[in-house]
């Protein structure tokens, strides 16, 4: 995306006579040379008044035309009403939204699609200005891929309170996930550190360098090909759930990066993980009484569950 343009017209200096007109560009205006390649290819360099090549050479005298597009911040916060994001409370405090699948929480470089703290700065809303400025007022996250219930901070009282609580994790966070297979013990907790997987910078992994990780589960229905656990997570790292069911041989249903069976995916019509935020517990920031809040599965989960059930 195009935020504005700087636009330069210089005539070229006789130190650059011979030069081709990427080198000369990266001399005259600080750009690399992979950059200035850029601008020619995508005809915003003109010497002479014609449409420059890379390979062309310039001659002192001659006139070099450049437009160079000033990129957006991939870190901006644009405000945009997100179809799909419910609030499911809304005090001074705090304002509670069940997510969507698809819906980043906030702005990341690599990442143009819609986030929560644009959803909520397009409808209005005024979030703490703690945190970075891209992701003010959150004191959690959710997966892309990862639909449910969070909450946002809207005062600054509340996201130093709500801040500390997830530090010393006194929050409860209760996920759902439809896993493959029946995990041994029915009921267990997996404690292992959690690290960047070596060989693919998108994934993570079990690593024995990584930070200290425990999610607790148990299971709740055990079906032909899939049993749906009930997890409670002690630590909040990247994928963490993942991570851990992955590491039992009993990925999430549909996560195919991290090892899911696609043919099984495809039958439940399944795009994503099956793993969903149910339930989100703490003290109010405000009140120090205990609140909690529930989301509901989405449409996709729901079928794929109900097929599942049907299976047998």
């Amino acid at each position: 995306m195009t935020a504005a343009a700087d636009h330069r017209v210089l005539s070229v200096p006789e130190g650059l006579d011979g030069e081709r007109v990427d080198a000369a560009m990266a001399r005259l205006f600080g750009l690399s040379r992979t950059r200035a390649a850029d601008l020619i290819a995508q005809g915003h360099v003109e010497l002479d008044g014609r449409a420059a090549s890379k390979s062309d050479r310039v001659v002192p005298g001659a006139i070099l035309d450049v437009t160079i597009p000033v990129e957006a911040n991939p870190l901006e916060v644009v405000p945009e009403v997100v179809e799909g994001i419910k609030i499911i409370h809304d005090d001074d405090a705090i304002v509670v939204i069940d997510k969507p699948v698809g819906v980043a929480v906030h702005p990341s470089p690599g990442w143009s699609g819609p986030t929560v703290v644009g959803h909520l700065a397009g409808a209005g809303f005024r979030i703490s200005t703690s945190g970075a400025s891209e992701r003010q007022g959150i004191v959690q996250r959710l997966d892309v891929g990862t639909s449910g219930v969070m909450v946002i901070c809207k005062s600054e009282h509340a996201y130093s309170v709500l801040k500390n609580a997830f530090r010393h994790r006194t929050v409860d966070k209760v996920y759902h996930a439809l896993v493959q297979g029946h995990p041994d013990p029915l009921e267990g907790t997996v404690d292992a550190p959690i690290g960047r997987h070596p060989k693919a910078d998108y994934k993570f992994a079990v690593m024995a360098d990584g930070r200290h990780s425990v999610t607790h589960y148990e299971t709740l229905e055990a079906h032909r090909f899939a049993s749906l656990l009930e997890v409670h997570l002690e630590t909040g790292r990247t994928h963490q759930i993942r991570v851990h069911m992955a590491a039992l041989k009993h990925p999430c249903v549909g996560d195919l990066t991290y090892g899911a069976d696609p043919s099984l995916a495809k039958r439940l019509g399944l795009q994503r993980q099956w793993l969903h935020a149910v339930r989100l517990g703490f003290e109010h920031p405000d009140s120090g009484d205990y609140v909690e809040y529930e989301s509901t599965y989405p449409d996709d989960l729901a079928h794929a569950l109900d097929v599942i059930r049907d299976e047998h």
